[in-house]
This record gives C-alpha cells, sequence and structure tokens, in this order.
C-alpha cells in the first residue's frame, strides 16, 4: 500500500509524466544495462529477420498461403515478429535508458508486449491442434480445417489474446489491489489470470503433442504390420523417431525459455522479492525473445514446402543478377524434388494414411 499512496502522488501530477515510482522497477547496474543492450538488440534483430523470412516465404507462394498449417506458422512468425521488435525496443529503454512514460502510454506497451507474446504461445497451441487432426482424421482433414475455418480461428486467437492482454489499459491496475513486484502498474491478481491462462495453453500444448507422439507411434506400429518385415525395422520407425525427436525439442525450447520467467512470476505472488531476484527476472525474461528467435527454426524452416519456396526465390534473386538462364530454369526444381523425395522414398506408406501432413 506504500507503493499505491507514492503512485497516487505521482499520479496527480501532469498526467503521471513524473512517474517516479517506475525507478523502482529499474535496479540493473551499469555493467549489467550493457550486457542487456549487447544481448537483446542482436538478438532481437535476428528473431525479427528470422521472422520477417518467414512469412515472405509463406505469404509469396500462393500454394502455402492457402494451407490452414502454413497459415498457423506465418500467425506464429507474425507474432514473435513483433514480439521481437517490441519487447527488445521497449525492453532496452525501459531498463538500460530509464525511459519513463505517462501511465497510458507505459500501459499500452507492456499491454503490446504481452499480446505478442500471448499470440505466440496460441499460435503454438493451433499448430499442435493442426498437427493432431492432420494424423486423427487423415481423410477428413482438409474438409474438417478448411482454410476459411483456419482464418476465422486465427482471428478469435488474436482477439483474446488482445482482451487478455490490454485489460490493465482498459483500468485493471494496481491500487488498491496489491501491486506486481515485476511489473509497474500491474496488479497481482491479473498477473495471477494472465499466469494461468498461459498455463492453460501449454497444457494443452503438451497434451496436443502427447497425442501427436502416441497417434504417429500407432500408424508406425501398423505400417509395420502390413508390410510384413520386408522393410527393415530401423527404416520402418524412421518417421515416428523423427516425429518424437522434433517434438521433444519443441518441448524442451519452451520449458527452457518460459520456465524460468514464469517461475519467478509464480514465486513473486508469493512472496516481496529482493532487487537481486528482479534482476535475475529481467535477464531471464531475454529467455522469451530467443523463444522467438527458435520458432522459425522449429516450425518453418525444417519444412521442405518453405526450404522449396526459399530455393525458388533465390532463383529469382539469381535471375535478376546474371540475367535468365538455364541454371535458373533448373536449379529450383532439382533442389526441391530432391528434399521431398528423400523423406518420401521412406514414409510413401505412412504419406498415404496420412494426406497433406508434410509439415509434421
Amino acid at each position: 500500500m506504500e507503493r499505491c499512496s507514492v503512485m497516487k502522488a505521482a499520479n496527480g501530477s501532469q498526467d503521471g509524466l513524473d512517474f517516479n515510482p517506475m525507478k523502482d522497477y529499474m535496479i540493473l547496474s551499469s555493467q549489467q544495462k550493457i550486457a542487456v543492450a549487447v544481448l537483446c538488440t542482436p538478438l532481437g534483430l535476428l528473431s525479427a529477420l528470422e521472422n520477417l523470412v518467414v512469412l515472405y516465404l509463406i505469404l509469396s507462394s500462393r500454394r502455402l498461403r492457402r494451407k490452414p498449417s502454413y497459415l498457423f506458422i506465418s500467425s506464429l512468425a507474425a507474432a514473435d515478429f513483433l514480439a521481437s521488435v517490441v519487447f527488445a525496443c521497449n525492453f532496452v529503454n525501459f531498463h538500460v535508458f530509464q525511459g519513463v512514460d505517462s501511465k497510458p502510454v507505459f500501459l499500452l506497451k507492456i499491454g503490446s508486449v504481452t499480446l505478442t507474446f500471448t499470440a505466440s504461445v496460441g499460435s503454438l497451441l493451433l499448430t499442435a491442434i493442426d498437427r493432431y487432426l492432420c494424423l486423427r482424421y487423415p481423410p477428413t482433414y482438409k474438409a474438417l480445417l478448411t482454410r476459411g475455418k483456419a482464418l476465422v480461428t486465427l482471428g478469435i486467437m488474436w482477439v483474446i489474446s488482445a482482451l487478455v492482454s490490454y485489460l490493465p489499459l482498459m483500468g485493471w491496475t494496481c491500487c488498491p489491489s496489491p501491486c506486481s513486484e515485476l511489473f509497474p502498474l500491474i496488479p497481482n491478481n491479473y498477473l495471477l489470470g494472465w499466469l494461468l491462462f498461459i498455463t492453460f495453453l501449454f497444457s494443452g500444448i503438451i497434451y496436443t503433442y502427447g497425442h501427436v507422439l502416441w497417434k504417429a507411434h500407432q500408424h508406425a506400429a501398423s505400417l509395420a504390420e502390413h508390410q510384413d518385415g520386408q522393410v527393415p525395422g530401423m527404416t520402418r520407425m524412421r518417421l515416428d523417431v523423427r516425429l518424437a525427436k522434433t517434438l521433444g525439442v519443441v518441448l524442451a525450447v519452451l520449458f527452457i525459455c518460459w520456465f524460468p520467467a514464469l517461475a519467478l512470476m509464480v514465486y513473486s505472488l508469493a512472496t516481496p522479492l529482493s532487487d537481486q531476484v528482479k534482476k535475475v527476472f529481467a535477464f531471464c525474461s531475454l529467455l522469451c525473445l530467443v523463444n522467438s528467435m527458435v520458432n522459425p527454426i522449429i516450425y518453418a524452416l525444417r519444412s521442405g514446402e518453405i526450404r522449396a519456396s526459399a530455393h525458388r526465390c533465390l532463383a529469382c534473386c539469381r535471375k535478376h543478377l546474371r540475367g535468365l538462364g538455364p541454371e535458373g530454369k533448373d536449379d529450383v526444381p532439382r533442389s526441391s524434388i530432391s528434399e521431398t523425395e528423400a523423406d518420401g522414398r521412406v514414409t510413401q506408406q505412412w504419406s498415404s494414411l496420412t494426406p497433406d501432413c508434410s509439415h509434421l
């Protein structure tokens, strides 16, 4: 309540432009500010560039932008691109340059950061559900999840994320509610509600991917029975093992990048935090930016179709630089076909059971 009384006094002058209680959250030393700037700036730029490339590769391909699976991936790339820009700029401005804004501007900034990360996790959940539907209902997948349904689902997800994220801007701030130990103006009860919401999303991702892995294992076992030992066991189980490794990487990245920050948020609800713990939280927050940088590699650049789109774009660039030539015409088809056929030879019978699931 002491912090609330100081805030009321500060907010009574010039619409909060003298909002000095923000200083209580600016606890980094000079060396730590330099470290934050050195880490955050290149991470933000690299993450933004990666996600921008993924967006361009999907949206520039008529075939990819019509497929629901790649609409979900493009939503993830858009959220991560915005997260990279918005989070990096505001994080450096707040912790390094100690920029102080009016109350509405600050709430708009922190709401935008919350929106981008919430939409990123929401896109991850929709991507997981898409993969589950593709394996669970292969004959009716295209009819079950059309482009129109995917766009409506994405729209609902973004609207819900925006409503949840901008609640503080709409008036849900601290005072008289207890203020968060980690975020200025944010009440503990709102932070608890957001943590429950994000936990629900993560639980959905883990639960869905668990079903994806189990369904893949069932398909691999069924495939092995139908082949009657004609194909070596290592080949029969190749896709099953590969999918298990992919999902293991997905869940490991989510845990490493999100758990430290979320755990400290939960801890802050139970007890006051020292400046040392707040400093640890500031650096743990950078791991969420790392997650936005890694997502394009896991979900997009490992896709043969997106790599084929990249080959086509590179071929177009070479044509513009060198002029039209035979090598510009031949490079792309050879590369893209070899990428897709390599997996197709091994998993041809799998593909017949799960059509249009190449994005897995």
